[in-house]
């Protein structure tokens, strides 16, 4: 293997993954954990991408990052979105990844974090072409991602009605219809008890 070549491979992936993700106007620090690569370099090239979209420029954004659990299920069109994202992420082996630790204790290699990064962006843009929407933002999908995958805060559950997998917080106790049959019902359909809802059917147990 000529170690120079796969060196700038890797380097021009970990570029490419930076720029998909300003794109979609991601933190520095997400884009940082994803590529390696320096926040000077992240800004460099934020600037340098924004320049070429002078009329339509990109955001950066600023502050904290989501926090809020509830964000994903404070409403049932909310809760619904969810559930198709957290769909997305399965589809695409982002849940409970099993990823190679680094030389150092509990640190991702930089080829397994662009690999992480470069899945995570088609999980999002998957999701919104299936809305045909822009819904939650990048940084709220990364959040989601980093819940079902470290927290029990949202877990997947069963529709009793079509028996499809939907996210419900933990402290919900009470609701267990999924967002798409509660959809429906508010528009005056019947929701089938054997028809799978297709929102959420890729969703695995929590």
């Amino acid at each position: 293997m000529d170690t120079s070549n796969e060196s700038y491979r890797h380097e021009r992936h970990r570029q490419e993954l930076a720029l998909r993700m300003i794109r979609h106007e991601a933190r520095t620090c997400t884009i940082r954990e994803c590529t390696g690569l320096t926040d000077d370099r992240i800004r460099r090239l934020y600037r340098s991408y924004a320049h070429e979209l002078s009329e339509s420029p990109v955001r950066r954004r600023r502050g904290k990052s989501p926090r809020q659990v509830t964000y994903f299920v404070r409403n049932t069109r909310a809760q619904f979105e969810s559930s198709l994202l957290a769909s997305a992420f399965a589809a695409f082996g982002l849940l409970h990844a099993q990823r190679n630790i680094g030389a150092k204790e509990n640190a991702l290699t930089e080829v397994d974090s662009v690999e992480y990064g470069r899945l995570f962006c088609d999980a999002y843009e998957t999701h919104q072409q299936l809305l045909n929407a822009q819904t939650f933002s990048f940084e709220h999908a990364w959040f989601l991602l980093r819940l079902l995958n470290c927290s029990g805060d949202l877990r997947a559950v069963r529709c009793r009605h079509c028996d499809s997998y939907y996210l419900r917080d933990k402290f919900n106790l009470c609701r267990h219809t999924c967002p798409t049959c509660r959809l429906k019902q508010t528009r005056g359909h019947r929701a089938s008890p054997t028809r799978p809802c297709s929102s959420s059917r890729a969703v695995t147990r929590g």
